[in-house]
């Protein structure tokens, strides 16, 4: 799939779904079913709108492109999001994006969509258009609850990664560099692969998980790592089964399956190495 910049785009008929995707979740599924073309947008305009009320976001752009590229799209648009952009009428989104630069012949949004100045514009102006055919997704429910990214992000910061796949569609993951760490994992027995979070995108609650990282299993340390003093510092610590190799500088996709357990301070390093093997059995388990 590409990706391609608004500004980089040819003119072609396209099927286009539009939104902001966070998460690529089942109700954004539903928005995308049958185009070929995905228009989003980077930063979340809330990070330019009202930056106080930013969310934490589920998904980066990366990881964005990643999701939509399993849907069957073709292509991914990203429009730069800045105050020149949020100053634009409606109808000029309509006018010199939708139709001059991306010659859509269908546009596909959820019921909830708004677009333009102060978010001024909504579906109605959309189906009024006769220049392309639109399709308005009612929002989708799982077990009785509206599907929302921020539902999601809730459940994710919960800990609960489970819940949060079934409305997902596929496991929640965290994609970054492998960074350099002090080495610790790898004196006792598990040498780990180390991320830094992003402060803009939301996190798992602290504590051990069950992921799977490419074609290994991997039981990963979300938190500040108690045992060893009080280093505050938010970290991502994953120990690849059976893998042997240098990840440092690598890029490292992490699916998180199931959450094992909190983190917790051991009196003891025997102890903290004792309940390591644990979770990495109960990891081989769960992502056999």
């Amino acid at each position: 799939m590409q990706v391609t910049p608004l500004a980089d785009v040819k003119h072609r008929p396209r099927r286009v779904a539009v939104g902001e995707f966070d998460g690529v979740h089942l109700g954004h599924r539903e928005v995308i079913s049958g185009s070929d073309t995905v228009l989003t947008f980077e930063p979340h305009p809330a990070v330019v709108v009202h930056p106080e009320r930013a969310p934490k976001l589920l998904t980066s752009l990366a990881v964005k492109a990643d999701l939509v590229a399993t849907l069957g799209v073709q292509e991914l648009v990203v429009i730069p999001f800045d105050q020149g952009f949020a100053h634009q009428s409606p109808q000029e989104f309509i006018d010199h994006v939708l139709v001059e630069r991306l010659g859509a012949t269908h546009v596909s949004v959820g019921d909830n969509f708004h677009f333009g100045f102060r978010a001024s514009g909504d579906v109605s102006l959309l189906r009024a258009d006769p220049r392309f055919e639109t399709r308005v997704v009612s929002l989708v429910e799982a077990n009785g609850e509206t599907i929302s990214s921020s539902r999601i992000r809730s459940l994710i910061a919960a800990g609960d990664v489970r819940a949060a796949a079934r409305i997902l569609g596929a496991e929640f993951r965290i994609r970054g560099p492998v960074v350099g760490g002090d080495k610790r994992g790898r004196e006792l027995g598990f040498p780990t692969a180390n991320i830094v979070p992003d402060p803009a995108l939301i996190k798992p609650a602290d504590g051990v998980y069950a992921c799977r990282a490419g074609d290994h299993a991997a039981a990963v340390n979300v938190g500040v790592r108690p045992t060893f003093g009080n280093d505050l510092t938010p970290l991502i610590e994953a120990y690849l089964i059976d893998f042997t190799g240098d990840l440092y500088g690598q890029e490292l996709t992490l699916e998180f399956v199931a959450r094992l357990r909190g983190e917790l301070a051991f009196d003891n390093v025997e102890d903290l190495v004792a309940q390591m093997r644990v979770d990495v059995e109960n990891t081989r388990k769960l992502v056999s």
